[in-house]
């Protein structure tokens, strides 16, 4: 490709590029978060439980939603190639063996997996939604299924301008899939290539386990377009769509799914990402698969990868959810 960008994660002792690298700067051991008993502190919109220790936030549990906001080591999120800016954040977005709902802290099995997700730091959500930018390195699983590296958003329109969507998780997989309620097959002119909610359900479906349905009907799992999952996907609807622009930035929370509507039909929500927390200008910046810069992206070309400066996005952002 010729416009080569990439996504990496860097340690505070930079290391020679590349592979990417998941880097850990600060010491769970030696946090103040070990010297006292853990708190459980409801808080409302959205319901949640907040898990304090020494007065640190150590995660964040909200109700009917598996994903769990983890506070860690700092990591920082680039794409020097996309946008000058970058992402420094504490926050670990991990999936629950099951929604979280209120009085579950005693639960055997949420103190096994919290236990353990709290010393984890194998990719996340976070770190496996930057495995799919351009230039990112491939790497195959053992069926020999390239499961990461550089993803296409579609290939090239008939007309030679522009890209065509409805790629899947599985044409970039290149195999077929059978969920509850369909079967699928892959395009082989789709082989690499995800568009935006193609991109959301490799990275919470297929890489993180999620459950994914094969058509938009309401049912267990995560389905296939983005109005389908703003309007009943799994977890809980953080804002809803009054088809009007949307300004809650602090409901938000890293791995969040935000919504838009950026083409001809203003009633469908037609574009999705993933929130990635504020960047270092203060902004908050989202990763989505792109037409414009051809596959996921976190970066500026072709619109700015925020919520709120007033740019493309930002003036067609409508909705929010927390799977």
């Amino acid at each position: 490709m010729a416009l080569a960008i990439g996504v990496w994660l860097y340690l505070d002792q930079r290391r020679p590029e590349p592979p990417p690298t998941v880097g850990i700067v600060t010491d769970r051991a030696g946090s103040p978060a070990t010297e006292s008993a853990m708190v459980y502190e409801r808080l409302s919109n959205p319901d949640r439980t907040v898990v304090r220790q020494g007065g640190a936030v150590l995660a964040v549990l909200t109700d009917n939603a598996s994903t769990v906001m983890i506070n860690g080591p700092k990591r920082t999120f680039s794409e020097p190639l996309a946008t000058k800016a970058s992402v420094i954040t504490t926050a670990w977005v991990r999936l629950a063996p099951q929604p979280w709902q209120a009085g579950q802290e005693n639960a055997a099995w949420f103190t096994d997996w919290f236990t353990k997700a709290r010393s984890d730091t194998s990719p996340d959500v976070l770190e496996v939604a930057t495995q799919y930018v351009i230039d990112a390195p491939a790497e195959m699983d053992a069926e020999g299924r390239r499961f990461r590296g550089d993803a296409s958003f579609g290939p090239i329109k008939a007309g030679g301008v522009g890209r065509k969507e409805q790629s899947d998780f599985y044409d970039y997989l290149g195999v077929p899939w059978t969920f509850s309620d369909a079967v699928a097959k892959p395009d082989s002119s789709r082989y690499g290539a995800v568009d935006c909610s193609g991109y959301l359900r490799l990275v919470f479906g297929f890489r993180m386990g999620m459950p994914l349905r094969g058509t938009n009907d309401p049912g267990l799992g995560l389905p296939r377009r983005a109005y389908a999952i703003a309007e009943h996907g799994p977890g809980v609807e953080l804002v809803p769509n009054t088809r009007t622009r949307v300004t809650a930035y602090g409901t938000l929370q890293p791995g969040d799914l935000v919504f838009f509507e950026v083409e001809d039909d203003p009633e469908i929500l037609d574009h999705v990402g993933i929130y990635l927390g504020l960047d270092d200008g203060g902004h908050h910046r989202f990763i989505s698969s792109r037409e414009r810069i051809d596959g996921p992206t976190m970066g500026d070309v072709g619109g700015t990868s925020l919520l709120d400066d007033g740019g493309h996005y930002s003036t067609a952002w409508r909705a929010a959810r927390r799977l």
